[in-house]
């Protein structure tokens, strides 16, 4: 018998009717033992292929031509560094951020668009819209993120590693015809999978692939197959690299002292105030990056170059840094410049949104951790002499504060408590941490780095067939259509188009040219990111791009007009048909009528399931005399 038919061969339709995951059914379970250990086996060749790729780029480009070497944590290599003003030719560290930051761009945009960025927010999102990842993307996301991180772009490896095995794993179900339900949880379990390898943390990694997906919410059927396959993958990585954990640290550091909560409790909310800059900068450098006049695989360059002028003042900015989350847990930490330290998380902070922000490739997990850690350090180091009963060495606080930070911004809690303490070997740290993970989300509140995030699977397409909005999944656009609105000419200066928008009081309106083929929606907020003294010359056509052309067609299904509307948060939907092989404009929908149409079907439905429950009572009352 075949793996295909195996996993590819069982009543699909009678398990998706059924609720609950169908763990104990037989057929389920070899199922997913399969797809799992496939997964993790991809995860963990892919997390050793990238690891060593990272190694390689930057041996050749910081070690041989800079002459700079980073340390690296005590599980990985040596702690010994070569400083930057010590190296042959310092002055070269711009030039190769540069030119790392070029090659990513021009691999990333002529071949994968979608795999620049950190690669977790796609895999996210791919989750929840059931979207098939293309096969190309995983090893664009390994070659573009090996240059960008190799070269001295601040990133981290966790998110082309959960996009690498995310993207085998939506392969996979392409390959096998699996239904949209198992693509989704073939695509969470390469993510547990990728990051669990990576960082030598199953249990954390598994965890995390059911966590990541909501900010208030657990995606707890993922649970399984991402265990399976993250100890598939950690057993795979780990026979390559070892199995001791990333960092090593004392074995004395269990918590003892009540008196220390405080300062836990105070590290945690200021994670949570850093946390949320953290966030905040991140995206508001990619803002500034996508409102750049010039070709987006320059973007990167232009990232490393800034990049490369900061890691010359101070270069503990360069790399994912986690040899310097090893330094900063020893008592050599006292002798830190303490500018450093306090400048550190916001340097590190604007490092890797210009590295990853500007479209290079990289994950933003890592440099979360990294920044955390600096926190803890700088905390330690300012609080020392002041503060009674603090620990004796700073390894406890920047542990702690490695799981609030990023715990808290990325609301994976539990997880990220997990993957710290699987990283360090030692649990012991686990109550002060519960605390000021806690407080740090209090602080964060809903904002999240990760944009794809939902609150919760009420909210997620991935779970719209089992909620009330079920009926929309049988109703087609055709069904809520309204008439086409006034369109604009391609060659219209951007200046008039401004004009129409705020005369018509719309955001968003459709271009077509002279023969009526539809070439995309026009929004008032691309216009005024134009400078105002250009819009006069610039065109519609100018500003168009792929983001622009989302539609639908009359026999899509409404739910899946929802869909788009959420992802791509969008105020109107067109909706096209295709004449002659172009694209023509026949109407519009919005949300507000998609719900309309989903009340009116309601209302009609109750009529029918009131009859249906009286025929049901009627049915057995008939029986009940019957018997009697």
């Amino acid at each position: 018998m075949s793996v295909k038919s195996i996993v590819g061969g069982f009543p699909l339709k009678k398990e998706r009717g059924r609720r609950g995951s169908g763990w104990e059914r037989p057929h389920v379970l070899w199922k997913w033992l399969l797809l799992s250990t496939a997964i993790g086996l991809v995860a963990g060749l892919g997390a050793i292929t990238f690891f060593r790729a990272i190694q390689l780029v930057s041996a050749i480009v910081l070690g041989r031509l800079v002459g700079y070497q980073a340390p690296d944590p005590a599980g990985e290599g040596s702690t010994t560094w070569i400083p930057l003003w010590a190296a042959p030719r310092p002055w070269l560290l711009p030039v190769v951020t540069t030119l790392g930051g070029l090659l990513a761009g021009l691999i990333v945009f002529l071949w994968a668009p979608e795999a620049e960025g950190h690669g977790t927010d796609a895999a996210i999102a791919a989750f929840h819209h059931g979207q098939p990842i293309r096969a190309r993307v995983p090893l664009i996301k390994l070659l573009a993120s090996a240059l960008t991180i190799g070269s001295g772009g601040s990133g981290g490896r966790e998110g082309p590693s959960a996009q690498i095995s995310a993207g085998f794993g939506s392969l996979l179900a392409s390959l096998l015809h699996l239904d949209v339900r198992d693509r989704r949880l073939a695509i969470a379990t390469g993510i547990g999978a990728g990051i669990g390898a990576i960082f030598r943390a199953p249990l954390g990694g598994a965890v995390l692939a059911a966590e990541i997906l909501y900010r208030n919410d657990l995606e707890a059927e993922v649970l399984l197959p991402a265990m399976i396959a993250s100890i598939v993958g950690y057993s795979v990585f780990g026979a390559f690299s070892g199995w001791n954990p990333i960092f090593a640290v004392p074995s004395n550091l269990g918590f003892t002292s009540p008196l220390q909560l405080a300062w836990y409790g105070l590290l945690g909310l200021l994670c949570g105030l850093v946390g949320r800059a953290y966030a905040s900068g991140f995206y508001g450098i990619t803002q500034a990056f996508s409102r750049l006049m010039f070709p987006r695989w320059l973007k990167p360059a232009l990232g490393g170059l800034l990049v490369g002028l900061i890691g010359l003042l101070v270069p503990q900015v360069l790399g994912m840094g986690y040899g310097w989350v090893q330094l900063w847990m020893g008592e050599g930490l006292a002798a830190w410049p303490l500018w450093i330290l306090l400048l550190l998380p916001f340097l590190k902070i604007i490092a890797t949104g210009l590295s990853i922000g500007s479209g290079g490739s990289g994950g933003i997990f890592g440099p979360g951790m990294v920044i955390g850690a600096a926190v803890g350090a700088a905390f330690w180091r300012l609080g020392y002499p002041l503060l009674p009963g603090l620990p004796a060495t700073p390894a406890p606080l920047v542990i702690v504060a490695m799981m609030a930070l990023f715990g808290g911004i990325a609301h994976a809690p539990l997880a990220v408590m997990l993957m710290v303490a699987e990283m360090t070997g030692n649990l012991s740290l686990l109550a002060p941490a519960m605390l000021a993970v806690s407080l740090a989300l209090l602080v964060v509140g809903q904002q999240s780095i990760y944009r794809s995030q939902l609150a919760t699977r009420e909210g997620s397409p991935a779970h719209r067939r089992h909620s009330n909005l079920a009926r929309l999944a049988v109703q087609q656009v055709q069904q809520a259509l309204l008439p086409p609105q006034p369109v604009l000419t391609p060659n219209l200066p951007l200046s008039e188009a401004e004009a129409l928008l705020k005369t018509l009081q719309i955001p968003v309106i459709s271009v077509a040219d002279a023969q009526g083929r539809w070439l995309g929606m026009l929004t008032l907020a691309q216009v005024q990111q134009v400078a105002p003294a250009e819009r006069g010359q610039r065109r519609v056509a100018e500003v168009l791009g792929p983001q622009n052309q989302t539609a639908v067609t009359l026999s899509d299904s409404l739910d899946r007009a929802l869909a788009l509307f959420s992802q791509h948060c969008l105020e109107c939907l067109p909706v096209i048909e295709t004449r002659n092989g172009s694209s023509h404009l026949i109407g519009y929908l919005t949300a507000q009528v998609i719900l309309q149409a989903d009340r009116t079907a309601s209302a009609a439905a109750q009529p029918q399931e009131g009859r249906g429950r009286q025929k049901a009572q009627s049915a057995s009352q008939a029986q009940e005399a019957g018997h009697g």
